[in-house]
């Protein structure tokens, strides 16, 4: 797994030992940075269930302009993987529960333009996931949400404020987009 272009393209990330983390494939990533284009430039980004910190990473060697990244379990892959891509000074990496962050983040009045969320395939994460995101306003009025799910899984329409805006296929894997509703 690499940074696919960028200020990083070709440095190889650090993966966790064992099949507790599942990376998105390179050509998934691909697929996901050519759909968002130039809505990745000097964006802020939020990396749920981080892993290796590749989706945060990538958008941060595309010009995102800072991002946070989430994960429980791989702080230390996280921080060795900024190191390597030399996007630590803009990488602010937090170890934790992620709705635990999500919340603490809330209550700092945070906004993302880009939120990256790749919670565990089949344990009934993503509708928790959308909550939160709803719930804590995190995703800034313009902001758009990417969620990776298994590809068997029901795909949620809506979520509060938040609705399906585009879905694709890719393998094992679902990406939907997320945006807000536009309130009249």
């Amino acid at each position: 797994m690499r940074i696919i272009t960028g200020s990083a393209r070709g440095t190889r990330l650090k993966a966790p030992a064992g099949d507790g983390t599942r990376p998105t494939a390179d050509r998934t990533r691909e697929a996901i940075f050519s759909m968002l284009g130039a809505r990745v430039y000097d964006a802020r980004v939020l990396d749920l269930f981080a892993g290796t910190g590749a989706l945060a990473l990538e958008a941060l060697s595309r010009g995102a302009a800072h991002a946070v990244l989430v994960d429980a379990a791989t702080h230390a892959i996280l921080a060795e993987n900024a190191r390597r891509t030399k996007l630590a000074a803009q990488s602010d990496i937090r170890r934790g529960d992620v709705y635990g962050q999500v919340a603490a983040l809330a209550r700092d009045g945070r906004t993302f333009d880009l939120v990256f969320a790749d919670p565990p395939y089949a344990h009934g994460d993503n509708a928790r996931v959308l909550a939160a995101l709803d719930a804590g306003a995190l995703l800034a009025a313009d902001g758009l949400l990417v969620l990776e799910q298994g590809a068997g899984e029901e795909i949620i329409e809506r979520s509060g404020s938040l609705s399906l805006v585009r879905e694709r296929r890719y393998g094992a894997a679902r990406i939907c987009f997320y945006a807000q509703e536009v309130q009249e």
